[in-house]
């Protein structure tokens, strides 16, 4: 392998393998550094093995309670933990296979196993061996925030990287944070047959999302047996006997086996020295500009390590525009304006664009809102999933400004507005686009198409429209085909 490259990659997760793929299809050498696995957390610890749970869980509660499609289970249902990881560890090895270093090599990318260092601004030493590039982006990613917490350290903590490593299902979880991680952990450890307690500090979950998403999906988690503490912190711990036994505020003891941490991630720049390169820093990771260029203007970042959004799909699409404004004319914006996001609980929770609390900040009065009822969905209504909603945010002409979606199919149906967002479409243009039926999806439709029809039909043209149908008669009327 050669020592100099057109492209240095540091960090082999979805921003680094969508920044290395991109800058070989443009015929660039590519070294990709990586200090432990390829893939990230998104394939190890993250989006894959969370997503394969969850997906267990969601068949054991739907088996148990299949008795309301007049459906009998026969013994009941029971969870084999180890069976169920074993899976979970085979689909990351599948999705694994197509950015394993052989496949990485394959399409003539260097991958290059060790801790990355800079020297200095041009160079980077790897295991002892100075690698030096044209260009750089760092995509090192980020890690579980431990917060500092009065005997934490003396207690065995899970958080997203480790809880895989569990052998047996815990009795009792509990789960700090009650953020999309810790909301899907707890749900998928509920149904697999756990007692789950969930303490999160605000005074709902999903702080980030509207305030009837956060509603829906407490009353989901509730109904099926979990114990919701919320406007509740974690004092201290310690261990008691084979347990764990913690404060919560306002006095309150709780007990537990495990112990699961879900309170967000710090952008991960350990050991890369960055001051010798002259790369700025805050608090929240890598500063960089709207086109992903540090203070060194040959040196991008992009992904979790940065202080934007911390989504698998938003990482991948600014490795792929570090890549482009590093290399090619005409800088693109490397920060979306839109980027959707979905929490994978049961119902799925997804939002793009502003909440109503955002839109009410920009645009003060003139922000409107149409709701509508998963419950009032043929589709839902047929598979038994009636809980969910479409909340559209816009302004009184119809322009959309936001959209979250709380239905079993919201990761899917909250594309259509993130499309209608990026092109400035208003509602009447999704009403007039034809949806199959019965499908989720057309709830979309029909939460635009009553916005349309209502204001249609109001005020003073609502009046003459009314009359003019009224009064209307086809020259076809009163006829016979012959």
């Amino acid at each position: 392998m050669a020592d100099s490259y057109d492209l240095l990659v540091i960090g082999a997760g979805s921003a680094g393998l969508s920044a290395a793929r991109f800058a070989r299809r443009l015929g660039l050498t590519v070294a990709l550094v990586e200090k432990d696995r390829v893939g990230g957390d998104c394939t190890w610890t993250g989006c894959v093995p969370s997503k394969a749970l969850l997906r267990a869980a969601g068949v054991s509660y739907d088996t148990r309670t299949a008795r309301r499609f007049g459906l009998t289970t026969i013994p009941p249902v029971e969870t084999d933990f180890h069976r169920v990881m074993s899976r979970v560890r085979g689909t990351i090895a599948e999705i694994y296979q197509a950015e394993s270093p052989d496949a990485l090599g394959s399409e003539g990318i260097d991958v290059v196993v060790g801790e990355a260092r800079f020297l200095d601004s041009r160079t980077v030493d790897v295991a002892g061996r100075n690698l030096t590039a044209r260009r750089f982006i760092i995509c090192t990613g980020a890690r579980p925030i431990i917060p500092n917490i009065l005997g934490l350290k003396d207690v065995p903590f899970l958080t997203y990287e480790t809880v895989w490593d569990l052998q047996r299902p815990p009795q009792h979880l509990v789960v700090v944070g009650g953020g999309p991680i810790g909301c899907e952990l707890a749900q998928a450890f509920l149904r697999l047959g756990s007692a789950v307690t969930l303490v999160e500090a605000a005074d709902r979950l999903l702080p980030q999302e509207e305030p009837e998403a956060s509603d829906l999906l407490a009353r989901q988690l509730v109904s099926e047996g979990l114990d919701l503490r919320l406007a509740t912190g974690l004092v201290s711990t310690n261990r008691k006997g084979d347990g764990i036994s913690l404060s919560l505020s306002g006095g309150v003891e709780e007990h537990a086996d495990a112990v699961l941490l879900a309170v967000g991630r710090w952008a991960y720049l350990e050991g890369l020295d960055l001051d010798r390169a002259g790369i700025r820093t805050n608090h929240a990771g890598v500063v960089v500009d709207r086109n992903l260029c540090t203070s060194q203007r040959h040196i991008y970042a992009a992904g979790d390590c940065t202080s934007g959004l911390q989504f698998t799909h938003y990482a991948a699409y600014q490795g792929f525009m570090a890549v482009r404004n590093a290399f090619l004319p005409m800088n693109g914006r490397g920060i979306p304006r839109h980027t959707p996001r979905v929490t994978f609980t049961g119902p799925e929770v997804a939002q793009v664009g502003m909440t109503e609390a955002q839109a009410n900040d920009r645009y003060g009065t003139r922000v409107a809102v149409t709701d509508w009822p998963m419950g009032s969905v043929d589709r839902a209504v047929v598979d038994g999933r009636r809980e969910g909603l479409i909340k559209l945010v816009h302004l009184p002409n119809g322009k959309l400004l936001g959209a979250t979606v709380v239905a079993p199919r919201a990761g899917e149906m909250v594309h259509e507005w993130s499309l209608a967002l990026d092109h400035g479409l208003k509602l009447s243009d999704v009403a007039a686009s034809l949806h199959a039926y019965p499908t989720y999806s057309i709830a979309n439709q029909q939460a635009a198409v009553q916005f349309t029809v209502d204001r249609m039909l109001s005020g003073r043209s609502g009046r003459l429209l009314r009359k003019l149908a009224q009064g209307f008669r086809s020259p076809w009327h009163g006829r016979t085909l012959a």
